[in-house]
């Protein structure tokens, strides 16, 4: 076979990989995020406790602390990368089934936990699916298709996920949809073990001593639960009550636990000698603009995930939506849309290049907040509403005709398809910032400053949507996306700078 056909042959491989597990990445995401959301809501949780449960995410933005151990250890026999991928998945395959038997409402505090550890399982997974995909990809031409591709299979699983689901759950019910979506996950671990393409034998691991980098890791462990005690036992000795229903004196305590947990973590870290951990944090900060970066990351899809952090409990409770048209509207028609944004962001990239989409599309994502504004302030049936017929299409099917709101499917067509380009940019900007030797802490990192906005905006957004109201919530949304955008344009040069050839690993520096 021609060499051509043959390189062609292998770039194909490695995109259908990126794809499933782009998949793979997006399934367990709705199951503790607005899938689980729509099981709190259907069960009777109060608002304000589905809102502080989006704190079950917060391993999202912890994944760094464990990272250097996925880029320093490899399981035996699937080579780099790919050992750790099957055994996330199968514990993920696990957990779910597991977590189908249990009631929300019943042992809340039981269910939580379980969907926290599921949120664990799911981290580690993106650790690896991130690096892996980094350290697939070397040729950097390659990276805004990758891009769109990753996006494209993370999108169809949250069309699963997040919208297929709510329907199964109005035909079945929620444990049986966890059920299934445990299944899934299992045929995913073993598709990706038979099918993922190897890793360029010459990225090695980092050499530093295997037993001193656990030591280190358990040294660094022991100081978060110290920062989280120390903050605790500070804030109850000034006079605040951590078993408090007061919503602002909880928020306080998680912020505070974590304000205190992460600054330890790092100096237990360094005196601790965790050296993957360690050249990881200098590899990235010898970047020029290191720590803007970082602060860009936060910014850049805050005012998204504001506004989406509630977007489920808004349109069932807020907005009256049945549970199938919010399926169909907002986790189906409007997830294809993301697609189709992330396709069309994609081909735009290969012309605006990284400076010019970030900045285009994060005017795009902020415009597109302006929609629920209008939703939550006109209300349902301001534009009339067309009639979609019954189907049944084997896998998911409509019992009965349903009206879908002319105004809601408008919104969720603007904030899904700027949504889905601002992705594709933004994903293109954190493999650019990745070192190939540290890929799975460096993306794990700059993932969990991105994470910021998803995870600790949803308990303040269950406050404030409460005590505000939903139209002075989504205008705030839009005030928060703005900061963002002005940082893409104030770091123009500096992102610009990040197109020129891969950095060099410290063996080369």
């Amino acid at each position: 076979m021609p060499l051509a056909h043959l390189a062609h042959l292998a770039r194909f491989q490695r995109l259908a990989a990126i794809l499933l597990l782009g998949f793979a990445s997006g399934l367990p995401l709705a199951l503790t995020g607005q899938a689980m959301q729509a099981w709190l809501t259907v069960d009777g949780v109060d608002i304000v406790t589905i809102g502080f449960l989006g704190l079950v995410g917060l391993p999202y933005t912890f994944k760094f602390l464990w990272a250097p151990l996925m880029d320093r250890f490899e399981p035996p026999w699937l080579g780099r990368r790919r050992g750790w991928l099957l055994l996330s998945q199968l514990a993920l395959a696990a957990l779910l089934f597991f977590m189908a038997g249990l009631s929300p409402q019943a042992a809340p505090g039981f269910f939580a936990l379980i969907a926290v550890t599921v949120a664990f399982l799911s981290a580690s997974q993106d650790v690896v699916v991130d690096a892996y995909r980094t350290d697939v990809l070397s040729d950097r031409s390659e990276h805004g298709l990758g891009a769109s591709v990753h996006v494209f299979g993370y999108r169809l699983a949250m069309i699963l996920s997040g919208g297929i689901a709510l329907i199964w759950a109005d035909q079945w019910d929620w444990p049986t949809v966890y059920r299934t979506m445990a299944a899934i996950m299992l045929g995913i671990a073993i598709a990706c073990a038979l099918l993922a393409p190897r890793i360029d034998a010459a990225l090695k691991p980092p050499t530093s001593e295997a037993g001193q980098d656990l030591r280190g890791f358990l040294a660094m462990l022991l100081a978060v639960f110290a920062g989280y005690w120390i903050a605790r036992s500070g804030l109850t000795l000034i006079g605040f009550d951590p078993a408090s229903k007061n919503k602002w004196i909880e928020l306080l305590f998680v912020l505070t636990e974590i304000a205190v947990a992460l600054p330890l973590a790092a100096w237990a870290a360094r005196k601790a000698k965790f050296e993957t951990f360690n050249q990881s944090l200098t590899s990235y900060f010898s970047l020029p603009g290191a720590a803007a970066f970082l602060l860009l990351i936060v910014l850049y899809k805050l005012g998204d995930a504001f506004a989406g952090s509630l977007t489920t409990p808004f349109l069932i409770k807020g907005m009256g939506f049945a549970q199938a048209e919010v399926g169909i509207a907002n986790k189906i028609i409007g997830i294809w849309l993301t697609i189709f944004g992330a396709f069309l962001g994609g081909l735009l990239m290969l012309r605006l290049k990284l400076y010019r989409a970030l900045l285009v599309f994060g005017v795009l994502q902020l415009v597109s907040n302006f929609g629920f504004y209008a939703l939550a302030s006109l209300g349902k049936g301001a534009w009339g509403a067309v009639m979609v017929q019954p189907f049944d299409w084997g896998f998911v099917a409509l019992k009965e005709a349903a009206a879908l709101d002319w105004l809601l499917l408008t919104v969720i067509a603007g904030e899904n398809i700027s949504g889905g380009m601002g992705t594709v940019a933004f994903v293109g900007l954190l493999m650019a910032l990745c070192n190939s030797r540290f890929s799975a802490t460096h993306y794990a990192l700059l993932s969990a400053f991105s994470a910021v906005g998803r995870i600790y905006v949803s308990p303040l957004a269950g406050v404030l949507s409460e005590s505000l109201g939903w139209p002075v919530f989504f205008i705030l949304s839009i005030l928060l996306a703005m900061p963002g955008v002005i940082m893409v344009w104030l770091m123009r040069h500096s992102i610009l700078a990040l197109i020129q050839p891969a950095r060099p690993t410290p063996e080369t520096d």
